[in-house]
């Protein structure tokens, strides 16, 4: 962290797991990482979806919710302002809006098509997750510098700890990814590792077994 910010507190806490974590998988979708599509192909979020099934199963086997979502539009006119040309195509019901199959195969909970860049807003997420009990959000996904920290920062927002595996976000650019991420670390979230998050899903799991 850059020393300017350190002296003016910023960092000085960690958040923590809270009592009950819940998994949210955001834009692993086709057209983010089937090379096929124009906005995908980038080697961090493919590794960064090998790293996410893992976490999906093992939420799953302990009960903790997973909601998965794309981006989608019912037709070109329903999108909001891009400055990105591909996003204009991201066209309900055609392959760039489909789950990658890994994801798909990992079988998320609920899958929610979203029209903007956080997961959280205009869909129920945030109900579903609250109805839940969860009061921690791991997030993983991407785009680590557009809807990741979108989604980081309203989940934030509502008023949730935040998690953020640095192996299960990925981004077009690694300098992008790792400004990003230092910056809703030293703000908004924990950044941590999909080991951490597996470890504490498991501790939670044995947890609630002897409960």
């Amino acid at each position: 962290m850059s020393e300017i910010y350190a002296q003016r507190g910023y960092g000085s806490r960690k958040q923590g797991f809270g009592a009950r974590p819940g998994l949210v998988v955001v834009d692993f979708q086709r057209g983010f990482t089937d090379p096929a599509f124009p906005m995908a192909g980038a080697p961090m979020v493919d590794e960064a979806v090998r790293n996410t099934v893992p976490l999906i199963e093992a939420a799953k086997r302990a009960g903790l919710p997973v909601v998965a979502c794309v981006n989608g539009y019912h037709s070109r006119r329903a999108a909001p302002h891009w400055k990105a040309d591909p996003v204009y195509d991201l066209i309900a019901g055609t392959p760039s809006v489909e789950l990658d199959p890994r994801i798909a195969a990992a079988g998320p909970d609920i899958v929610l098509m979203k029209s903007a860049p956080s997961i959280f807003f205009a869909t129920p997420a945030a109900a579903i997750l609250t109805k839940e009990r969860v009061d921690t959000v791991i997030v993983t996904g991407c785009i680590t510098s557009g809807c990741i920290r979108a989604s980081v920062i309203d989940a934030f927002s509502l008023g949730f700890r935040v998690m953020v595996p640095r192996d299960c976000v990925g981004d077009h650019d690694p300098v992008a990814h790792e400004q990003n991420l230092t910056d809703v670390d030293r703000r908004y979230a924990d950044v941590i590792d999909a080991a951490t998050v597996l470890s504490e899903i498991e501790r939670w799991r044995q947890g609630n077994e002897r409960a």
